[in-house]
């Protein structure tokens, strides 16, 4: 497709509300299996450990899929890959639903993976190419809205069709979406220019390799008590060796995988930088808060997406305030105002208690969400202003791969450092507590519930245990609030000025 293609504005917002239907479906299902997985044990014959697999795999699968986004749109065109995308991934989503073991779930999740990868990349890259520069912020605002949205309404969708209907309507609810937005884009999408380009292999294995290594190493690590583990270290080992092999390859191919060009772009470099910074703390904490909500403060599946869904409201007035104000202000105010927001809103979540008020969790929900959007969006149109719109399509899906890579490494981070804190303050708190401990009030229970019976111990460590965990929380919230302070300075490497104005 040509850059900024001349459409008809019925023709454009049809166009637009299909890619982003598409996007919407591919971001939905990185969470919204996660509630669905202790139904999901008993019908495949699975334990805890190995459903962790469902959500690795498509996660893997992705990640590997999202770096030739930009060969296979210039090689085959944007339209065919999205269309192929889409088909793909619909017809996966049903195989998920019928699958009758581990073994064929797994299976039909990297297939899911595999065919969804470029759905996110490249509706972005559409939505630029088919919306005029003075559009573009505008474009942007509604492309962020997907990617934010969709994590966002995954438990919230997931865990009602699974109390009303079944686990498997978690992905049989991606058919007549997938069958809408097909015909859509096949209708009126019209048809991209191609550009022949080497495929390097080499470059592309390499480089594959060392991601699902990493994100292999991210996600056993934590059980398998990291390299203490033989398998973490043979990943660690292919993390390192394939780096050095893409590293050393670059430098001499004639035709890297990577187009050389874009990455010699300062800005969009930069824009990666701050990208993958704020990705550590983009799913982290509705990562947290659903363990948070249900073990802590026994609130059921249904109830914890509910409260947890208005954080969206945030994001869709951001949106709205962003569009406005992005002809009026510089985007790096907006950013710097966004991350402050969002800094403020987790340090109010370092106050969180076992007894958090529902309004509290919905207020703070909803001014992070509003935060990132302001920080999101902006960020999302000033990574492409300097590059040349042939490199939209694969810096598009560099961009995309960059972000989750972030967020996988972020929730990552923060389960890592819930386990460590855990036992830390466990620890702490119980060497603490003696049948004099003063508040306890120890000495006045009845002699059946006294501290020398089975059940008062249980009692205790229990209560223990939930103060520790609440501590533990609330140490990953505040080291996202001073992860996002950090960042700040970052702001400033960013242009925001178009290319034909761009200073050199």
């Amino acid at each position: 497709m040509s850059a900024n293609i001349e459409l008809s504005p019925g023709v454009k917002t049809a166009l637009t509300f299909a890619v982003m239907l598409a996007a919407i479906m591919q971001m939905i299902d990185t969470t919204i299996a996660n509630v669905a997985l202790p139904h999901m044990q008993g019908s495949l014959s699975a334990t805890q450990e190995q459903l962790a697999w469902v959500l690795t795999s498509y996660i893997v699968a992705s990640a590997i899929m999202t770096l030739p986004v930009g060969w296979l749109s210039g090689r085959y065109g944007q339209k065919n890959v999205v269309l192929i995308s889409v088909v793909g991934f619909t017809v996966a989503s049903g195989l998920c639903g019928v699958a009758n073991s581990l073994n064929e779930m797994i299976l039909f999740r990297v297939l899911q993976g595999f065919f969804g990868a470029a759905l996110v990349p490249l509706s972005q890259s559409i939505l630029l190419d088919i919306n005029r520069q003075e559009d573009q912020s505008r474009a942007m605002a509604f492309w962020a809205v997907s990617v934010m949205i969709g994590p966002i309404l995954g438990p919230v969708l997931g865990g009602f069709l699974t109390e009303h209907y079944s686990w498997r309507w978690v992905f049989y609810i991606n058919l007549p979406l997938g069958v809408l937005a097909f015909i859509v884009i096949l209708t009126l999408m019209p048809e991209s220019k191609r550009v022949e380009r080497p495929f390097d292999k080499l470059g592309f294995f390499a480089l594959a390799i060392f991601i699902a290594s990493i994100q292999l190493i991210l996600d056993r690590g934590h059980h398998l008590y990291w390299l203490e583990s033989g398998e973490i270290q043979f990943y660690c080992a292919l993390t390192l060796g394939a780096l050095w092999v893409y590293v050393t390859h670059t430098r001499v191919a004639k035709d890297p995988f990577i187009t050389p060009a874009i990455m010699r772009d300062r800005n969009f470099v930069a824009a990666l930088s701050f990208m993958f910074s704020i990705g550590l703390i983009l799913l982290a904490t509705m990562a947290l808060l659903p363990p948070y909500m249900q073990n802590l403060m026994g609130y059921p599946v249904l109830d914890t997406g509910m409260i947890l869904a208005p954080r969206g409201i945030g994001t869709v007035v951001s949106m709205i305030a962003v569009t406005k104000l992005s002809q009026r202000f510089d985007s790096r105010s907006m950013v710097l105002f966004g991350l402050l927001v969002t800094a403020y809103s987790l340090h109010l979540m370092c106050n969180f208690d076992t007894v958090v008020p529902k309004y509290m969790i919905i207020n703070t929900g909803i001014l992070q969400g509003f935060g990132l959007g302001f920080v999101f969006m902006p960020l999302a149109n000033m990574a492409y202003i300097t590059l040349a719109p042939e490199y939209r399509a694969e810096a598009a899906g560099i961009f995309s791969l960059v972000r989750n890579m972030g967020s996988s490494i972020g929730v990552s981070i923060v389960f890592a450092l819930f386990a460590r804190n855990i036992q830390m303050q466990h620890s702490y708190l119980a060497e603490n507590i003696t049948p004099y401990t003063f508040g306890l009030g120890l000495q006045q229970l009845p002699q059946a519930l006294n501290n020398e019976t089975a059940a008062m111990l249980l009692s205790i460590d229990a209560e223990i245990n939930r103060q520790a965990a609440t501590i533990a929380y609330i140490n990953d919230f505040k080291l996202m609030m001073w992860i996002v302070l950090a960042v700040t300075p970052m702001v400033y490497f960013l242009k925001n000025k178009s290319p034909s104005t761009a200073a050199e």
